[in-house]
């Protein structure tokens, strides 16, 4: 009985669990490698896993409805290629940034639409976006990187503010925007309730499928503004930009705590996975690990993370 009441907070908190791996992880690091807690080095952790809990955040709320959205990583690269091709062609840092951020919300509108109204399911419908994102990548770039990015696009991914990379900025902000989102307004509850129970929600008088579609169209946003930031981090749009970063996503959110089943996750969670991931990967590096054991290493964390998940599904009814 102490047992459980001890574990009741890491079952019933989507994100305690990940905080926790986070500060153990931190731990371990620091004792086996003096490197680890340098300012240089938790600076370039949190720049490097900004990207992936930008995009995250968006994600997070399909995910929570009981979806997935596996085009998340192409978005995010053909977000960046439009930014770099609009803004190579002389149309200014506000066209060329709105030209960007249409582009997500037009194919995360497409999938919502595909999901919501055609009842398809959603994996097949992103899994043809993601298809069709990169092959766009490539009509636009034709298989070139696109230069030619403003000053100030560049320096979204670049630039400094207060001591902390801008990327990092943009994350805390978005964080803060989705974490009320979710917690203080209708729809967030409305996002909670699909999850939970779809069918009972939409006999309550919700427009359950105006829900799914706009939390697509807010997926597609939000991997438009990581994509757009991870682009001008590089300085270039490259045509790689974004590849297998759904995959990134994806586990960045259930190593967080969002539930695959629905119904369970916040924004945090979001922020938590992605630095899990971000330490993780940066670890393994100061260790010296090969990138082969890497992928081995974050692959066993990301089916751990999963059988946690149901674990406490499972113990915190």
């Amino acid at each position: 009985m102490k047992v459980k009441k001890l574990i009741n907070p890491f079952l019933q908190s989507a994100e305690a669990g990940a905080f926790l791996a986070v500060i153990i992880l931190g731990i371990v690091l620091t004792t086996a490698s003096p490197q680890f807690l340098t300012v240089s080095n938790l600076t370039f952790v949190a720049r490097g896993f900004s990207f992936i809990a930008i995009a995250s955040l968006g994600v997070g709320l399909v995910i929570i409805t009981g979806g997935i959205d596996l085009s998340v990583g192409s978005i995010m690269g053909l977000s960046g290629v439009i930014a770099a091709f609009l803004s190579s062609h002389g149309f200014g840092t506000v066209l060329s940034l709105s030209g960007a951020l249409l582009v997500g919300v037009i194919m995360g509108f497409l999938n919502g639409i595909l999901v919501a109204k055609a009842k398809l399911a959603p994996f097949i419908v992103t899994l043809g976006m993601l298809s069709i994102g990169r092959g766009l990548v490539y009509v636009v770039t034709g298989g070139w990187p696109m230069q030619g990015l403003t000053k100030p696009i560049l320096f979204l991914g670049q630039g400094f503010f207060l001591g902390l990379p801008l990327p990092v900025w943009i994350m805390i902000v978005l964080l803060i925007i989705m974490q009320i989102i979710l917690r203080y307004t209708a729809f967030g509850w409305y996002v909670y309730s699909i999850g939970g129970n779809d069918e009972a929600t939409r006999l309550s008088g919700v427009f359950v499928d105006r829900i799914k579609i706009g939390v697509y169209v807010i997926s597609g946003f939000f991997a438009s503004i990581g994509g757009i930031v991870l682009t001008a981090r590089l300085g270039v749009g490259e045509t790689t930009a974004g590849n297998g970063y759904e995959l990134n996503v994806i586990a960045a959110l259930v190593l967080g705590g969002v539930s695959l089943s629905g119904g369970m996750g916040s924004a945090v969670s979001a922020l938590f996975g992605a630095a899990l991931m971000g330490i993780l990967r940066n670890g393994l590096v100061l260790l010296g690990v090969s990138s082969f054991w890497q992928q081995i290493s974050i692959g066993t964390v990301i089916i751990l993370a999963a059988l946690f998940d149901q674990i406490r599904l499972k113990y915190s009814k």
